[in-house]
């Protein structure tokens, strides 16, 4: 027992598995709030997230204490989430009960799932996809099935055990492709975590996979846009730069200990400002990446995760990531850097540089190609750029 109160924030690091339903059922009966603590995480960056967070209960193999300086949760707050932090220290989002809520019903009514649905947890539960599982258990009574990890023997047998729904991350669903796994038989798997390329998409729909693309963040709960459509609760709308901004009834209420960062990303009619870049026409938004990816070259802007998405329509291509290098003459030049399916026969930079031509535009071309074993990629999969 946590021996709890109504504004404790508690940092759970414990490792995935069932005990993780007791541990949140626990903290919100007691109308408190957690923070899950990755324990992948080595240990200086562990300690050095508790130190930012300051929570008032700390759970972990040693047992529960009570740390000296602890800060409660803020009103309403249930959930604090460290996002990813691909391109920066982590912040800490503060999710409330509301928030949460509208966040797990409006995903229910679209894809049908409810009470006494069985439910696979097997991404990590430091991270809003696998958070959210548990919360469905929790919240609204679905039956969850809690993994240590992603692993393709366990993730079958769930599903040869009556799993109906499931979230993971696209190379997760590649590597069931891969392996021959029927997944025929679930009612949706949600997708996030990391951008899904078409031709996955493609691939799993076609093997009778009934994969369900979303599109959110940590500061809205997770997904609030499924197929490119949002969900009942959700307005997406694009400013004049592109730039994607989202209004929903899940959205964060702000980052813990940083009332600058959250005056910035939100706005005061409630737009959550994205650092997105995308469309948003006839009710469908189609996202072109990260505003912060984009490349110059030659005074054109290049989207790394649409040519990605073309190079990888090339057999010989295992993974790709497209970056930008500096170039005297171009300002920035595009860089392939890709894992060949067959390492004695990689594909050559004339080869992607055609294919991405045609089916895009000369500019786009990757004017360099660099072979690599293994793209460094974070848990959720996606690629760390800045390596």
């Amino acid at each position: 027992m946590l021996d709890l109160r109504g504004s404790d924030l508690a940092a759970v690091k414990v490792a995935p598995g069932p005990a993780w339903l007791d541990v949140l059922a626990e903290v919100w009966s007691a109308g408190a709030a957690v923070l899950p603590v990755d324990t992948r995480l080595p240990a200086s960056q562990a300690d050095a997230l508790l130190a930012r967070a300051r929570p008032t209960v700390v759970l972990d193999e040693d047992g529960v204490r009570r740390p000296g300086g602890g800060v409660p949760a803020g009103e309403g707050v249930r959930l604090v989430m460290a996002t990813s932090g691909t391109s920066g220290e982590p912040k800490l989002v503060e999710l409330t009960e509301q928030g949460l809520t509208a966040a797990l019903g409006a995903a229910a009514a679209r894809i049908g799932s409810g009470p006494g649905d069985r439910w696979l947890c097997c991404i990590p539960v430091a991270h809003m996809g696998g958070m959210l599982v548990l919360l469905r258990g929790v919240v609204q009574g679905a039956t969850v099935e809690v993994q240590p990890g992603f692993d393709v023997e366990g993730f079958a047998g769930a599903a040869r055990g009556g799993a109906r729904f499931a979230s993971l991350v696209p190379t997760a669903v590649r590597r069931l492709l891969d392996a021959g796994v029927d997944l025929s038989g679930f009612g949706s798997i949600l997708v996030g975590g990391a951008r899904t390329d078409v031709a996955l998409l493609e691939r799993a729909r076609a093997a009778g996979a009934p994969v369900v693309r979303t599109y959110g963040m940590t500061e809205t709960c997770g997904g609030c846009v499924y197929d490119g459509v949002p969900l009942d609760g959700t307005e997406v709308r694009t400013d004049s730069d592109g730039a994607i901004l989202l209004r929903t009834a899940a959205r964060m209420r702000g980052y813990r200990f940083d009332e600058a960062a959250t005056a910035a990303a939100i706005d005061a009619d409630g737009w959550l400002r994205t650092r997105d870049i995308g469309v948003f026409r006839d009710g469908r938004l189609t996202v072109h990446g990260r505003a912060d990816d984009v490349i110059v070259t030659g005074g054109e802007k290049v989207w790394p995760a649409l040519v990605e998405d073309v190079i990888r329509e090339l057999p010989g291509v295992a993974d790709v990531v497209v970056t930008g290098r500096p170039d005297a003459e171009w300002g920035e030049r595009v860089v392939a850097v890709v894992v060949a399916a067959d390492p004695k026969d990689p594909p050559s930079v004339e080869t992607v540089r055609e294919h991405v031509a045609m089916e895009l535009s000369p500019v786009a071309a990757p004017r360099e190609l660099e072979i690599v074993e293994e793209i460094p990629r974070t848990a959720l999969g996606k690629p760390i750029r800045r390596q």
